[in-house]
């Protein structure tokens, strides 16, 4: 009668997991013994002064050229190998220490691997009294280097295994020739283990630094993002609280007006809703600007922006102010980028408020044009007929500074300047297509057609407004500024 052996029992799942976690770490071990950590960048490559990016270099070719002679002549002198396989030896020995700088890894191998050879090739001459073998002076000086170099550049994992491999290779010499072992396998691998953590502690030093710094950047990144913020709420407080509150009061006393002046003739009705329109206009942009402001996205923005479809709207806004302009605007201007779009209506805004300003009564013309790569914006207003004290006396120049702004951000130039008859251009010239590169703040010379003299009538052209003149002042410099 025939017995059958019951099949073997698996193993417990406890004792399958430590072999699996085992054969990773393993597999693990292996991958970090055959591929560098690190990309191969010279050590201290991203040094910002060039003597410590050139010290690496320096440090292993004097290393080299040191070890690579010392060695041959000990070889030779004192253990009395042949010339030929002394030579091989220290060169194999000491001129991978050239890679230190980038592939200490590789230069790990090759080295460990003519150090046991070298070793190897040492019990084939009769033992000497003073000879130190496994590993001669000029192979544990140049292992500590080596081991330094690994420690800066390599992870732990793959350190403490290169250390256990040269604790492990001196114990099998000394085992093999345990009679001419003098200790030298002991004291390679007790020095070795402290360059190891000498060059943790430092490597983990100037981590430690880096991130430093980089929390540094960060809070002063933060620091300024939060300065910004509050000073965002400040302006939108003070707007709110000064210039909303009064723009306020200037609607509701244009609005009450004709019912608190009975007497009001047609025209001057017309005049106080033309001044409550505007108004109400200037609060809704205010309400807008206060939202982007008081809020950290840009949600406020969504509201759509004026355009170049508005700028006759402008036009006789400032004739209703007393000052006859005319408009020559063509029926299609083609496709408008929407930041040009909006640089060209607020540069004709903030030119016709500096004429309402400072040259009240002059005669305006403003003109856009497309040649469909190029978008011209011009603003002219000549001499007024009498010279009077303009409305406003000052400015700060800020209405330049952002037409100036504008047109950069867009790509583009600007031309701004008195004209000989006493009057004043603004010119602007925006692109309709992706500018290559940003736009200058100067004046570009045939950027726009020239202007000189007086201000002429345009006719034949679509969407022109004007009024008769109106008696007015100007400034010699009209409208070149802007409180």
């Amino acid at each position: 009668m025939s017995h059958t052996s019951p099949p073997p029992s698996p193993p417990p799942p406890q004792t399958d997991g430590l072999l699996s976690a085992a054969r990773r770490n393993a597999r693990e071990l292996a991958r970090g013994l055959a591929h560098p950590s690190h990309p191969p960048t010279p050590l201290f490559g991203d040094a910002p002064r060039l003597w410590q990016r050139l010290l690496p270099y320096g440090i292993v070719l004097a290393l080299t050229a040191a070890l690579i002679p010392s060695t041959i002549a000990l070889l030779t002198s004192e253990y009395g190998l042949s010339g030929g396989v002394a030579g091989a030896i220290g060169v194999a020995q000491a001129a991978p220490l050239l890679m230190l700088a980038h592939r200490p890894l590789q230069a790990w191998w090759i080295i460990f691997t003519a150090d046991i050879l070298g070793a190897v090739a040492l019990l084939t001459v009769p033992e000497q009294k003073y000879d130190i073998w496994p590993w001669t002076p000029p192979v544990i000086v140049g292992y500590l280097f080596l081991m330094l170099a690994l420690a800066l550049r390599e992870t732990r994992r793959t350190v403490i295994a290169v250390w256990c491999a040269t604790g492990l290779a001196g114990l099998v010499l000394h085992a093999e020739a345990s009679d001419r072992s003098n200790g030298s396998a002991i004291l390679l691998f007790v020095l070795s283990g402290v360059a190891l953590l000498v060059g943790v502690v430092l490597r983990e030093r100037g981590e430690v630094q880096r991130r430093l710094a980089e929390q540094e950047n960060i809070s002063e990144t933060e620091r300024a993002r939060r300065t910004l913020l509050e000073e965002r709420t400040r302006i939108a407080r003070e707007l709110h609280d000064v210039v909303a509150h009064h723009m306020s009061v200037i609607t509701v006393q244009a609005d009450s007006a004709p019912y608190r002046l009975p007497d009001l003739s047609p025209r001057a009705q017309e005049e106080f809703e033309s001044i409550a329109a505007s108004a109400r206009e200037s609060l809704a942009e205010m309400r807008r600007l206060l939202t982007v402001l008081r809020r950290e996205d840009t949600a406020g923005e969504r509201a759509p922006q004026p355009g170049l479809d508005r700028v006759q709207q402008l036009v006789e806004a400032t004739v209703r102010a007393g000052v006859p302009a005319e408009l020559s605007l063509p029926a299609e201007l083609g496709p408008v980028p929407p930041a040009v779009d909006l640089s060209a209506y607020r540069i004709v805004q903030e030119a016709l408020a500096n004429v309402v300003r400072h040259a009240s009564g002059a005669r305006t013309r403003v003109s856009v044009a497309s040649d469909g790569d190029w978008l011209t914006v011009l603003v002219v207003n000549g001499p007024a007929a009498a010279r009077t004290s303009p409305l406003e006396t000052t400015g700060t120049g800020h209405g330049l500074v952002g037409m100036r702004e504008r047109v950069r951000l867009t790509g583009g130039t600007l031309d701004t300047g008195p004209l000989p008859d006493g009057g004043f251009r603004v010119a602007a010239r925006l692109p309709l297509t992706a500018a290559p590169t940003t736009g200058t703040n100067t004046a570009t010379t045939g950027s726009v057609s020239p202007i000189t003299g007086s201000v002429s009538d345009t006719s034949g052209t679509t969407g022109t407004t004007s009024t008769p003149g109106t008696t007015g002042t100007m400034s010699p410099t009209a409208a070149k500024d802007t409180p």
